[in-house]
């Protein structure tokens, strides 16, 4: 079952979807969606596996964040939706009272936006797809130790190294990374804000990474590589993109919810 509602976030009115099947678990699922991007994700994706998961006795709630999709108000960039996941997840709370414990995924920015903002609000876990590590929403050069990563894959790919060898490279386009690359790779202090509200939050946290995901690349340049909360897929679809990578995302979201 999939039923469409509004809810409040101050004086604006926000859109979101409840997925639900008959047989409720105590478990349910928020899902802030990242970017700018609608509450059904990239091509429907988010709303496919939702659905999925209902299916599997995990209530799934989904919604526009202000000045996105069907919401009302300006937007306020990831890094001030404290109000709009806290919202949403009250709404979600009111939708489905018999929940015991809500746990919220995000992708690219509403993942970093739950790393800012998750520790302040009754939340059962964290589970943190392809965090977003830049300053704002924009699009960036990646940081050089990325670019130093992409180039050490490449020279490992003859079929790379041939093209370099028979000039299918542009080669000023290549000196211009090569001279990114060698840079000191910059301090974020968006990145030291989310350690810190990672390092606040009490509940279980789970993070996801598609190795081929560039996203995932540059948040991997910045953060302890034996952490053991990370997951990795090799996937290089920043929303997990292929029924591979759908089904192992689908198992992880299930993961926690047991």
């Amino acid at each position: 079952m999939r039923r469409h509602l509004t809810f409040p976030c101050g004086p604006d009115t926000l859109a979101g979807t409840l997925d639900r099947d008959s047989a409720i678990g105590p478990v349910g699922l928020l899902f802030v969606s990242g970017g700018r991007e609608v509450r059904s994700g990239s091509w429907g994706g988010q709303a496919q596996i939702a659905a999925r998961l209902a299916a599997a006795g995990v209530p799934v709630f989904r919604y526009d964040r202000r000045g996105v999709g069907q919401s009302e108000g300006c937007d306020p960039g990831f890094q001030h939706t404290r109000e709009d996941i806290a919202a949403a997840l009250a709404a979600f709370r009111a939708a489905v009272p018999s929940l015991r414990k809500i746990i919220a995924f995000g992708n690219c920015d509403a993942a970093a936006a739950l790393m800012l903002h998750g520790f302040a609000m009754e939340l059962g876990g964290l589970v943190l797809a392809n965090p977003w590590t830049l300053e704002d929403d924009s699009a960036d050069a990646p940081p050089p130790a990325a670019l130093r990563r992409r180039y050490l894959s490449k020279l490992a790919n003859p079929r790379e190294v041939l093209r370099l060898l028979t000039g299918g490279v542009n080669l000023a386009k290549l000196l211009r990374g090569l001279r990114h690359a060698a840079t000191a790779q910059p301090k974020s202090g968006l990145v030291a804000q989310m350690a810190d509200g990672l390092a606040r939050c009490i509940c279980p946290v789970t993070i996801l990474l598609a190795t081929g995901d560039r996203t995932a690349q540059m948040f991997e340049t910045v953060w302890p590589s034996n952490d053991p909360r990370i997951q990795r897929h090799g996937s290089a679809g920043h929303s997990f993109s292929g029924q591979n990578a759908q089904d192992w995302l689908f198992e992880r979201l299930i993961e926690t919810t047991r």
